[in-house]
């Protein structure tokens, strides 16, 4: 290759919510930039599908609408405890459901419409040396560049190769996915407890139902398999029983993922930009992951346009300012998150919150609102 085709301003590592934003967003604004993701669009993946309108301002800007994709209004919510007690209120800001086959596709065609490059590739190494980032991928190419975001999802062999601190942790976590069809309403997206996790139903495009569930690996490793662990564990809510038991599978078998972290994780890690689940995840419970992740790609794209036209100096500045804007934006909403989650894991606790916000249900909309933002505008 030549160095015209192996130099860029800017390398996105994944090509998830996060790294497409970033990649359309900075070629909107006609940064070279290339983009590196180890599947192939379009793909399924372990995801809640429900995003919180937060971002429709955002993806305007971005020249997209969801829902000239099939995209599902959502207003409502519904919450049930390991007890099948339930509670439902309207979401404050609303939000929509869609799949992430059909959003990252959606979104990986617009980022090739505006000239960015597109590598089916994993990295291998990412070096920093002399102000500039070298990456090596698995098919031997090299590539440098000045900027490199990292936006490789959950967990990556380039967090082990970094060493990041949350790599050491244990990560206890297990996520199941299955679209099927059935009857539930389009304009609701609930979250039912089991014990030893949580799952999500909502609809996407296509009259599709998104089932995707979180457990503990150790509250699963005691069944044979993910049919009886549904048997014996996610039917015992009988809400999540009906909507199993009364839909048909669209897949011949579930997705799953596994060593899903909720550690802190830090927004730059050796000059690494990072954004979405690479910068840090909020519980599935909170439903709002993708809204995050969308969000972090235009806080990082904004501070990079301005660290290229010379209004932010250095990169240290770059990076300090980033780290910011990431805190001031996310750092309460995880919190708030790992503490909404705590407190359902906890059976007892869980069924007195509920009786209490039965009697006064103005209270589960604020709740809301501590794991979502404001809507965001460019």
């Amino acid at each position: 290759m030549t160095q015209e085709k192996t130099t860029f301003e800017i390398i996105i590592i994944g090509g998830g919510l996060a790294g497409l934003c970033n990649a359309i967003h900075l070629s909107k604004f006609g940064k070279k930039v290339l983009l590196i993701e180890k599947n192939n669009y379009p793909k399924h993946k372990v995801c809640g599908e429900y995003i919180s309108n937060e971002v429709l301002p955002y993806l305007a800007f971005l020249d997209i609408n969801p829902f000239d994709f099939g995209a599902v209004k959502i207003d409502n919510f519904q919450l049930s405890t390991t007890k099948n007690k339930v509670i439902s209120a309207k979401l404050p800001l609303g939000g929509f459901g869609i799949s992430r086959y059909q959003f990252d596709f959606v979104l990986s065609e617009k980022a090739k419409e505006n000239g960015v490059t597109i590598l089916q590739d994993s990295v291998l190494q990412v070096d920093f040396k002399d102000d500039i980032f070298t990456v090596e991928t698995k098919q031997n190419s090299s590539f440098k560049s000045k900027i490199c975001i990292g936006a490789f999802g959950k967990r990556s062999l380039l967090d082990v190769k970094m060493e990041r601190d949350f790599i050491q942790k244990q990560s206890p976590y297990l996520g199941i996915k299955i679209h099927v069809k059935g009857d539930f309403p389009s304009d609701l997206v609930a979250l039912h407890n089991f014990k030893g996790g949580y799952c999500g139903v909502s609809k996407v495009e296509n009259n599709a139902i998104n089932l995707c569930y979180i457990t503990s690996f150790s509250a699963f490793k005691k069944y044979k398999n993910i049919d009886d662990f549904q048997e014996n564990v996610v039917f015992k809510n009988k809400f999540l029983k009906e909507v199993f038991q009364n839909s048909k599978p669209i897949w011949e078998q579930p997705l799953s993922i596994s060593q899903i972290s909720f550690e802190t994780k830090k927004p730059v890690e050796n000059h690494i930009i990072m954004c979405g689940d690479a910068a840090g995840m909020i519980h599935p419970l909170c439903g709002n992951g993708m809204s995050m992740a969308i969000q972090s790609a235009q806080i990082a794209s904004k501070l990079i346009l301005n660290y290229s036209n010379g209004k932010i100096e250095s990169r240290k500045e770059l990076e300090k300012r980033y780290i910011s804007e990431w805190n001031k934006q996310f750092k309460w909403r995880l919190q708030a998150g790992h503490f909404i989650a705590m407190l359902f894991r906890k059976d007892k606790i869980a069924s007195f919150l509920l009786s209490i916000l039965k009697k006064m249900p103005f209270f589960l909309p604020i709740i809301i609102k501590q794991t979502h933002g404001k809507q965001i505008n460019n």
